[in-house]
Protein backbone atom coordinates (compact mmCIF):
# COMPACT_ATOMS: atom_id res chain seq x y z
CA UNK A 1 0.00 0.00 0.00
CA UNK A 2 2.96 2.10 0.87
CA UNK A 3 4.62 1.37 -2.28
CA UNK A 4 1.33 2.40 -4.45
CA UNK A 5 1.05 5.44 -2.07
CA UNK A 6 4.63 6.64 -3.01
CA UNK A 7 4.14 5.92 -6.55
CA UNK A 8 1.07 7.77 -7.39
CA UNK A 9 2.90 10.42 -5.37
CA UNK A 10 5.76 10.55 -7.69
CA UNK A 11 3.56 10.78 -11.07
CA UNK A 12 1.66 13.69 -9.71
CA UNK A 13 5.15 15.00 -9.05
CA UNK A 14 6.44 14.57 -12.24
CA UNK A 15 3.06 15.54 -13.95
CA UNK A 16 2.92 18.67 -12.27
CA UNK A 17 6.78 19.36 -13.18
CA UNK A 18 5.85 18.72 -16.75
CA UNK A 19 2.56 20.99 -16.51
CA UNK A 20 5.04 23.57 -15.10
CA UNK A 21 7.69 23.41 -17.69
CA UNK A 22 5.30 23.41 -20.57
CA UNK A 23 2.60 25.65 -19.21
CA UNK A 24 4.66 28.68 -20.21
CA UNK A 25 5.39 27.15 -23.82
CA UNK A 26 1.38 26.76 -23.80
CA UNK A 27 1.06 29.91 -23.17
CA UNK A 28 3.83 31.29 -25.56
CA UNK A 29 2.25 28.97 -28.57
CA UNK A 30 -1.15 30.68 -27.57
CA UNK A 31 0.20 34.00 -27.77
CA UNK A 32 1.84 33.14 -31.11
CA UNK A 33 -0.82 31.98 -33.37
CA UNK A 34 -1.93 34.01 -36.51
CA UNK A 35 -5.44 34.62 -34.95
CA UNK A 36 -3.44 36.85 -32.02
CA UNK A 37 -1.69 38.90 -34.24
CA UNK A 38 -3.38 42.21 -33.15
CA UNK A 39 -1.82 41.40 -29.59
CA UNK A 40 1.82 41.99 -30.83
CA UNK A 41 3.15 45.01 -30.23
CA UNK A 42 5.59 44.93 -33.78
CA UNK A 43 2.38 44.26 -36.04
CA UNK A 44 0.33 46.88 -38.01
CA UNK A 45 -3.05 45.17 -39.37
CA UNK A 46 -2.41 45.56 -43.02
CA UNK A 47 -5.50 43.17 -44.66
CA UNK A 48 -7.26 42.92 -47.67
CA UNK A 49 -11.23 42.50 -48.35
CA UNK A 50 -12.86 39.62 -49.53
CA UNK A 51 -10.47 37.16 -51.53
CA UNK A 52 -9.91 34.05 -52.17
CA UNK A 53 -7.80 32.29 -49.38
CA UNK A 54 -6.26 30.45 -52.63
CA UNK A 55 -4.05 33.58 -53.10
CA UNK A 56 -3.64 33.65 -48.85
CA UNK A 57 0.42 33.30 -49.77
CA UNK A 58 0.81 35.81 -52.46
CA UNK A 59 -1.47 38.29 -50.38
CA UNK A 60 1.32 37.63 -47.20
CA UNK A 61 4.05 37.94 -49.72
CA UNK A 62 3.24 41.97 -50.02
CA UNK A 63 3.11 42.83 -45.81
CA UNK A 64 -0.74 41.54 -46.26
CA UNK A 65 -1.11 40.14 -42.91
CA UNK A 66 -5.11 39.31 -42.48
CA UNK A 67 -8.21 38.57 -44.14
CA UNK A 68 -11.29 40.60 -44.00
CA UNK A 69 -14.40 38.46 -44.84
CA UNK A 70 -15.09 35.28 -46.89
CA UNK A 71 -17.35 35.27 -49.92
CA UNK A 72 -20.15 32.74 -48.91
CA UNK A 73 -18.53 31.22 -45.96
CA UNK A 74 -16.42 30.47 -43.97
CA UNK A 75 -16.03 27.07 -45.58
CA UNK A 76 -14.04 24.39 -44.49
CA UNK A 77 -11.78 24.74 -47.83
CA UNK A 78 -11.48 28.01 -47.06
CA UNK A 79 -10.58 28.00 -43.45
CA UNK A 80 -8.09 25.35 -44.23
CA UNK A 81 -6.59 26.91 -47.17
CA UNK A 82 -6.22 29.75 -44.81
CA UNK A 83 -4.46 27.64 -41.72
CA UNK A 84 -2.25 26.61 -44.31
CA UNK A 85 -0.89 29.99 -45.20
CA UNK A 86 -1.32 31.24 -41.84
CA UNK A 87 -3.34 33.67 -42.41
CA UNK A 88 -5.66 34.84 -39.80
CA UNK A 89 -9.40 35.98 -40.90
CA UNK A 90 -12.35 38.46 -39.89
CA UNK A 91 -15.07 35.86 -40.98
CA UNK A 92 -18.87 35.30 -40.86
CA UNK A 93 -19.88 33.94 -37.73
CA UNK A 94 -21.16 29.98 -38.17
CA UNK A 95 -20.74 27.25 -36.54
CA UNK A 96 -17.94 25.68 -38.45
CA UNK A 97 -16.27 28.55 -37.48
CA UNK A 98 -16.63 28.89 -33.94
CA UNK A 99 -15.63 25.03 -33.38
CA UNK A 100 -12.11 24.45 -31.81
CA UNK A 101 -10.36 23.60 -34.64
CA UNK A 102 -9.64 26.81 -36.40
CA UNK A 103 -9.20 28.81 -33.06
CA UNK A 104 -5.61 29.46 -34.55
CA UNK A 105 -6.63 31.43 -37.24
CA UNK A 106 -9.84 33.30 -36.48
CA UNK A 107 -8.93 36.33 -35.26
CA UNK A 108 -12.79 38.27 -35.18
CA UNK A 109 -15.94 38.27 -36.41
CA UNK A 110 -17.59 40.01 -39.43
CA UNK A 111 -21.18 41.80 -39.25
CA UNK A 112 -22.87 42.11 -42.85
CA UNK A 113 -21.26 44.56 -44.74
CA UNK A 114 -22.38 48.21 -45.13
CA UNK A 115 -25.70 48.11 -43.50
CA UNK A 116 -25.97 51.51 -43.67
CA UNK A 117 -26.64 51.19 -47.31
CA UNK A 118 -30.03 50.45 -48.87
CA UNK A 119 -30.97 46.82 -48.73
CA UNK A 120 -31.65 44.78 -51.66
CA UNK A 121 -35.35 43.27 -51.25
CA UNK A 122 -36.32 39.73 -51.98
CA UNK A 123 -39.05 40.38 -54.57
CA UNK A 124 -36.61 42.79 -56.27
CA UNK A 125 -35.83 46.48 -55.36
CA UNK A 126 -34.10 48.67 -52.63
CA UNK A 127 -35.52 48.88 -49.13
CA UNK A 128 -34.18 50.83 -46.54
CA UNK A 129 -31.15 50.99 -44.74
CA UNK A 130 -30.96 48.11 -41.92
CA UNK A 131 -31.83 49.39 -38.77
CA UNK A 132 -29.58 50.65 -36.29
CA UNK A 133 -31.35 49.03 -33.11
CA UNK A 134 -31.41 45.61 -35.49
CA UNK A 135 -27.56 45.83 -35.96
CA UNK A 136 -26.96 46.03 -32.28
CA UNK A 137 -29.23 42.81 -31.24
CA UNK A 138 -26.96 40.86 -34.19
CA UNK A 139 -24.16 42.42 -32.17
CA UNK A 140 -24.95 41.38 -29.05
CA UNK A 141 -26.05 37.72 -30.11
CA UNK A 142 -22.71 37.13 -31.85
CA UNK A 143 -20.62 38.43 -28.59
CA UNK A 144 -22.93 35.88 -26.49
CA UNK A 145 -21.15 32.98 -29.08
CA UNK A 146 -18.27 34.60 -28.79
CA UNK A 147 -17.28 37.20 -26.20
CA UNK A 148 -13.92 36.76 -26.10
CA UNK A 149 -12.98 37.71 -30.24
CA UNK A 150 -13.29 40.98 -31.58
CA UNK A 151 -16.66 41.87 -34.36
CA UNK A 152 -15.38 43.99 -37.20
CA UNK A 153 -18.35 46.23 -38.78
CA UNK A 154 -17.69 47.84 -41.78
CA UNK A 155 -19.89 50.89 -43.50
CA UNK A 156 -20.42 52.41 -46.48
CA UNK A 157 -19.42 55.93 -47.67
CA UNK A 158 -22.20 57.95 -45.63
CA UNK A 159 -19.79 58.22 -43.04
CA UNK A 160 -17.43 60.54 -45.51
CA UNK A 161 -20.31 61.77 -47.63
CA UNK A 162 -23.73 63.10 -46.26
CA UNK A 163 -25.18 62.88 -49.77
CA UNK A 164 -24.77 59.14 -50.88
CA UNK A 165 -27.90 58.59 -52.16
CA UNK A 166 -26.87 54.49 -52.02
CA UNK A 167 -28.35 55.21 -48.65
CA UNK A 168 -31.47 55.61 -49.60
CA UNK A 169 -34.36 56.58 -47.13
CA UNK A 170 -31.84 57.60 -44.54
CA UNK A 171 -29.71 59.97 -47.35
CA UNK A 172 -28.47 62.93 -45.48
CA UNK A 173 -28.76 61.48 -42.34
CA UNK A 174 -25.52 61.32 -40.15
CA UNK A 175 -26.74 61.16 -36.77
CA UNK A 176 -27.63 57.37 -37.74
CA UNK A 177 -23.79 56.74 -37.43
CA UNK A 178 -23.86 57.30 -33.34
CA UNK A 179 -25.76 54.13 -33.20
CA UNK A 180 -24.49 51.90 -36.17
CA UNK A 181 -20.83 52.23 -34.58
CA UNK A 182 -22.55 50.63 -31.32
CA UNK A 183 -22.71 47.57 -33.35
CA UNK A 184 -19.32 46.87 -33.24
CA UNK A 185 -15.74 46.53 -31.21
CA UNK A 186 -13.59 47.51 -34.05
CA UNK A 187 -15.09 49.50 -37.52
CA UNK A 188 -13.97 50.09 -40.65
CA UNK A 189 -15.65 52.48 -43.62
CA UNK A 190 -14.96 52.60 -47.60
CA UNK A 191 -15.30 55.53 -49.78
CA UNK A 192 -12.57 55.46 -52.78
CA UNK A 193 -12.31 59.07 -54.34
CA UNK A 194 -9.38 58.19 -56.78
CA UNK A 195 -12.29 56.41 -58.72
CA UNK A 196 -15.02 57.27 -57.79
CA UNK A 197 -18.31 58.10 -60.04
CA UNK A 198 -19.55 61.61 -58.47
CA UNK A 199 -17.25 64.37 -59.81
CA UNK A 200 -17.57 66.02 -56.94
CA UNK A 201 -15.70 63.24 -54.86
CA UNK A 202 -12.98 62.14 -57.70
CA UNK A 203 -10.16 62.86 -56.84
CA UNK A 204 -11.06 64.11 -52.84
CA UNK A 205 -8.53 62.15 -50.90
CA UNK A 206 -9.46 64.15 -47.89
CA UNK A 207 -12.71 62.50 -47.78
CA UNK A 208 -11.11 59.61 -46.26
CA UNK A 209 -9.26 61.21 -43.41
CA UNK A 210 -12.73 63.03 -43.29
CA UNK A 211 -15.04 59.71 -42.81
CA UNK A 212 -11.97 58.65 -40.20
CA UNK A 213 -12.28 61.40 -37.83
CA UNK A 214 -16.22 61.12 -37.83
CA UNK A 215 -16.02 57.22 -36.75
CA UNK A 216 -13.58 58.46 -34.23
CA UNK A 217 -15.58 61.07 -33.07
CA UNK A 218 -18.87 58.87 -32.93
CA UNK A 219 -17.19 56.62 -30.56
CA UNK A 220 -15.29 59.00 -28.81
CA UNK A 221 -12.23 57.41 -29.47
CA UNK A 222 -12.60 54.46 -27.37
CA UNK A 223 -12.74 51.70 -30.44
CA UNK A 224 -10.53 51.33 -33.39
CA UNK A 225 -11.20 52.67 -36.81
CA UNK A 226 -9.74 51.56 -39.31
CA UNK A 227 -9.31 52.37 -42.89
CA UNK A 228 -10.39 51.12 -46.35
CA UNK A 229 -8.50 52.06 -49.51
CA UNK A 230 -8.77 51.46 -53.13
CA UNK A 231 -5.84 49.46 -54.46
CA UNK A 232 -7.54 48.87 -58.50
CA UNK A 233 -9.57 50.24 -60.89
CA UNK A 234 -13.35 49.33 -58.68
CA UNK A 235 -15.69 50.34 -61.09
CA UNK A 236 -13.79 52.97 -63.50
CA UNK A 237 -11.97 51.40 -66.54
CA UNK A 238 -10.38 54.69 -67.33
CA UNK A 239 -8.55 55.39 -63.79
CA UNK A 240 -6.25 53.12 -61.92
CA UNK A 241 -4.76 54.71 -58.48
CA UNK A 242 -1.13 55.18 -58.62
CA UNK A 243 1.32 53.66 -55.70
CA UNK A 244 1.42 57.36 -54.88
CA UNK A 245 -1.71 58.17 -54.07
CA UNK A 246 -2.74 54.60 -52.51
CA UNK A 247 0.34 55.62 -49.85
CA UNK A 248 -1.38 59.04 -49.53
CA UNK A 249 -4.48 57.35 -48.29
CA UNK A 250 -2.57 54.81 -46.18
CA UNK A 251 -1.10 57.52 -44.32
CA UNK A 252 -3.84 60.63 -44.41
CA UNK A 253 -6.05 57.62 -42.57
CA UNK A 254 -3.07 56.66 -40.04
CA UNK A 255 -2.28 60.66 -39.41
CA UNK A 256 -6.44 61.00 -38.69
CA UNK A 257 -6.30 57.95 -36.14
CA UNK A 258 -6.79 55.23 -38.46
CA UNK A 259 -5.40 51.95 -36.54
CA UNK A 260 -5.58 49.40 -39.28
CA UNK A 261 -5.64 49.26 -42.83
CA UNK A 262 -7.80 47.21 -45.82
CA UNK A 263 -7.01 47.27 -49.34
CA UNK A 264 -9.77 46.66 -51.60
CA UNK A 265 -7.97 45.37 -54.64
CA UNK A 266 -11.50 44.01 -56.63
CA UNK A 267 -11.71 45.49 -60.69
CA UNK A 268 -15.58 45.21 -61.80
CA UNK A 269 -14.98 47.45 -64.89
CA UNK A 270 -13.86 46.88 -67.82
CA UNK A 271 -13.63 42.89 -66.62
CA UNK A 272 -14.06 41.32 -63.82
CA UNK A 273 -10.68 40.60 -61.58
CA UNK A 274 -10.95 39.51 -57.50
CA UNK A 275 -7.05 39.61 -57.13
CA UNK A 276 -6.59 42.78 -59.67
CA UNK A 277 -3.51 43.92 -57.28
CA UNK A 278 -1.59 40.74 -57.39
CA UNK A 279 -1.86 41.01 -61.46
CA UNK A 280 -0.41 44.53 -61.98
CA UNK A 281 3.14 44.39 -60.94
CA UNK A 282 3.90 48.54 -60.55
CA UNK A 283 1.10 48.44 -57.90
CA UNK A 284 1.82 45.50 -56.35
CA UNK A 285 4.91 47.09 -55.66
CA UNK A 286 4.02 50.45 -54.19
CA UNK A 287 1.28 48.65 -51.84
CA UNK A 288 4.12 46.06 -51.06
CA UNK A 289 6.78 48.81 -50.21
CA UNK A 290 4.00 50.67 -48.48
CA UNK A 291 3.36 47.41 -45.93
CA UNK A 292 7.20 47.00 -45.61
CA UNK A 293 6.92 50.60 -43.73
CA UNK A 294 3.75 49.93 -41.61
CA UNK A 295 5.26 46.91 -39.85
CA UNK A 296 8.46 48.66 -39.55
CA UNK A 297 7.16 51.16 -38.20
CA UNK A 298 4.24 49.27 -35.99
CA UNK A 299 5.74 49.65 -32.53
CA UNK A 300 5.88 53.49 -32.90
CA UNK A 301 2.29 53.73 -34.84
CA UNK A 302 1.09 51.38 -31.59
CA UNK A 303 2.99 53.73 -29.01
CA UNK A 304 1.48 56.85 -26.94
CA UNK A 305 0.76 60.22 -29.54
CA UNK A 306 2.52 63.14 -28.41
CA UNK A 307 0.07 66.13 -29.00
CA UNK A 308 1.55 69.42 -28.31
CA UNK A 309 4.93 68.61 -29.52
CA UNK A 310 4.87 70.02 -32.54
CA UNK A 311 3.30 72.85 -34.08
CA UNK A 312 2.57 73.75 -37.46
CA UNK A 313 2.99 77.20 -38.79
CA UNK A 314 1.52 77.66 -42.59
CA UNK A 315 2.29 80.39 -44.35
CA UNK A 316 -0.90 82.18 -44.45
CA UNK A 317 -3.56 81.81 -41.65
CA UNK A 318 -6.35 80.54 -44.14
CA UNK A 319 -4.26 77.52 -45.21
CA UNK A 320 -5.09 75.20 -42.11
CA UNK A 321 -4.38 71.58 -44.42
CA UNK A 322 -1.81 70.38 -42.92
CA UNK A 323 -1.61 68.03 -39.64
CA UNK A 324 0.72 66.00 -37.83
CA UNK A 325 0.80 62.92 -36.03
CA UNK A 326 3.83 62.91 -33.46
CA UNK A 327 5.17 59.27 -32.04
CA UNK A 328 8.68 58.98 -30.52
CA UNK A 329 10.97 55.40 -29.61
CA UNK A 330 13.73 56.25 -27.49
CA UNK A 331 16.51 57.31 -29.84
CA UNK A 332 13.88 59.02 -32.37
CA UNK A 333 11.08 61.26 -32.79
CA UNK A 334 8.30 60.84 -35.81
CA UNK A 335 6.17 63.06 -37.33
CA UNK A 336 3.77 61.76 -39.59
CA UNK A 337 2.28 64.54 -41.60
CA UNK A 338 -0.20 64.91 -44.39
CA UNK A 339 -2.21 67.61 -46.44
CA UNK A 340 -6.54 68.12 -46.58
CA UNK A 341 -5.78 70.75 -49.64
CA UNK A 342 -5.95 70.09 -53.65
CA UNK A 343 -3.50 72.95 -53.47
CA UNK A 344 0.36 72.98 -52.71
CA UNK A 345 1.40 74.69 -49.62
CA UNK A 346 4.96 74.88 -47.13
CA UNK A 347 4.43 74.97 -43.47
CA UNK A 348 7.44 75.13 -41.14
CA UNK A 349 7.14 72.54 -38.26
CA UNK A 350 8.32 73.79 -34.67
CA UNK A 351 9.09 71.22 -32.36
CA UNK A 352 8.11 72.06 -28.37
CA UNK A 353 10.18 69.90 -26.47
CA UNK A 354 14.04 70.41 -28.55
CA UNK A 355 16.01 68.26 -30.28
CA UNK A 356 19.24 69.17 -31.06
CA UNK A 357 20.37 67.18 -34.32
CA UNK A 358 20.94 68.68 -37.17
CA UNK A 359 18.81 67.51 -40.15
CA UNK A 360 15.03 65.53 -40.73
CA UNK A 361 15.05 62.57 -42.51
CA UNK A 362 12.04 61.89 -44.85
CA UNK A 363 11.79 58.67 -45.00
CA UNK A 364 11.18 56.61 -48.31
CA UNK A 365 11.60 60.09 -49.89
CA UNK A 366 15.54 60.01 -50.05
CA UNK A 367 15.91 63.71 -48.88
CA UNK A 368 16.95 65.03 -45.78
CA UNK A 369 15.87 68.29 -44.46
CA UNK A 370 18.02 71.09 -42.25
CA UNK A 371 16.76 71.77 -38.64
CA UNK A 372 17.87 75.27 -37.32
CA UNK A 373 16.45 75.65 -34.21
CA UNK A 374 13.99 73.00 -33.33
CA UNK A 375 12.25 74.18 -36.61
CA UNK A 376 12.44 72.99 -40.06
CA UNK A 377 10.07 73.61 -43.61
CA UNK A 378 8.76 71.80 -46.05
CA UNK A 379 5.93 71.58 -49.00
CA UNK A 380 3.21 69.77 -49.42
CA UNK A 381 1.65 68.90 -53.25
CA UNK A 382 -2.00 68.12 -53.40
CA UNK A 383 -2.60 65.51 -50.43
CA UNK A 384 0.57 65.05 -49.71
CA UNK A 385 1.58 62.62 -46.78
CA UNK A 386 5.95 63.21 -45.29
CA UNK A 387 7.14 60.59 -42.60
CA UNK A 388 9.38 62.78 -41.00
CA UNK A 389 12.21 61.06 -38.28
CA UNK A 390 14.72 63.04 -35.61
CA UNK A 391 17.53 61.30 -34.44
CA UNK A 392 17.68 62.41 -30.18
CA UNK A 393 21.29 62.22 -29.00
CA UNK A 394 20.54 60.02 -25.80
CA UNK A 395 22.66 57.25 -23.91
CA UNK A 396 22.48 54.82 -26.18
CA UNK A 397 21.53 56.15 -29.24
CA UNK A 398 24.13 55.80 -31.84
Amino acid sequence: MRVRLCLIVALSLLSFIAFTFQAPALAQDDASRPARFLDQPDIFPVGVWLQDPENAARFKAIGINFYAGLWEGPTERQLKQLQAAKMPVFAPQNDLALGKRYNDIIAGWMMPDEPDNAQTRAGGGLGPPVLPDDLIQLYRKMKERDPNRPILLNLGQGVAWDQWHGRGTRTNHPEDYEDYVKAADILSFDIYPITHPDGGIRGRLDYVARGVDRLIGWTDGAKQVWSVIEASRVSNAHILPTGDQVRNLVWLSIIHGAEGIIYFVHQFTPGFVEASLLENDPLRAAVKAINQRLQNLAGVLKSESLPGVVSIEPNAESDNTVSALVKQDDCHLYIFTGSLSKFSTEVQFRIQDGVDTGHVEVLDEARVLPLVESSFRDNFGPYATHLYKISRSRPGCG
